[in-house]
């Protein structure tokens, strides 16, 4: 399956962002891909807790949602929202960080809420609290597509391996990590942590990310790190899309997967243990 990777620099403006994301997925389905995935935080990238009140919306009137099913239907492919910023239902008063699966019909075939939540002390200057916002998923996804299962995840979720080789020994194939890394994480961390889930779990790993200093009309701008990659599933970094906005294209080949989990079974290996 030929898949396509958007690198975004989304601002905090969901209708602007939904214009530039239609046109790159024109873009990859006139390249010839299947296949796309969005970064986290598609439709707003704002560290504004009232702008986002403002301008966000919940599932059923979300016009980033409906615009990008419509556009997936259009083009006949299988898209990978990595996230939108949604409300949440009540009496839930966060966002919701969600991930939605859109098959070439236009439907939801999948939904994942994020689980962890990025509450760091980066340094004396950079903190998150991204639980203050917004409301942690409870439970791991599969989803099966006609090109291979898909783990899904967000972010910072790369951080724990537990997660991931649940979703492989629930069957999946293909990782999703759509990402907004923070540049100083992401220089320190982000290909070691994407290498490391794909070499654990012999799976492909595919993590478009959000890049660059990100626009915004209220409040602090946020800088993110970029590199959307893709890993084999033997470790091996296929591509690398830098710092640009745009579209990195590859061919995914699934023989990979039944051989790095033959070459190294370790998923048929796990023992249980006392203590520490």
């Amino acid at each position: 399956m030929r898949t396509a990777l958007l690198q975004l620099t989304s601002s905090d403006d969901p209708a602007q962002n939904l214009g530039l994301v239609r046109g790159l997925l024109h873009e990859a389905a006139a390249a010839g891909a299947g296949f796309a995935l969005t970064p986290e935080v598609t439709n707003c990238v704002s560290m504004s807790r009232p702008h986002q009140a403002q301008v966000l919306r919940n599932e059923a009137q979300d016009e980033t949602l409906a615009g990008l099913r419509e556009t997936a239907a259009e083009l006949g492919i299988w898209l990978l929202i990595g996230s939108l910023a949604v409300k949440s239902d009540p009496p839930e008063d966060r966002f919701a960080n969600r991930s939605f699966l859109i098959a070439p019909d236009g439907e939801i075939r999948a939904r994942y809420d994020k689980i962890h939540m990025f509450d760091v002390d980066v340094s004396e200057t950079e903190s998150y609290r991204e639980s203050s916002g917004y409301a942690p998923g409870t439970r791991a996804v599969v989803a099966q597509t006609p090109f291979g299962t898909l783990g899904l995840s967000i972010c910072y979720d790369i951080r724990f391996p537990h997660l991931y080789r649940a979703l492989a020994q629930a069957g999946a194939q293909i990782l999703t990590v759509p990402s907004a890394f923070s540049p100083v994480t992401g220089a320190a961390h982000w290909e070691s942590l994407l290498r490391a889930r794909a070499i654990e779990t012999g799976a492909w790993v595919l993590a478009p990310a959000q890049t660059g200093t990100h626009p915004a009309s209220t409040g602090k701008s946020r800088s993110t790190y970029g590199h959307s990659m893709v890993i084999s599933p033997w470790g091996e970094v296929i591509a690398d899309a830098g710092t640009e906005p745009g579209l990195t294209l590859v061919d995914l080949d699934l023989n990979a997967v039944t051989k790095a989990r033959a070459r190294i079974p370790s998923l048929t290996h796990t023992r249980s243990f006392e203590g520490p």
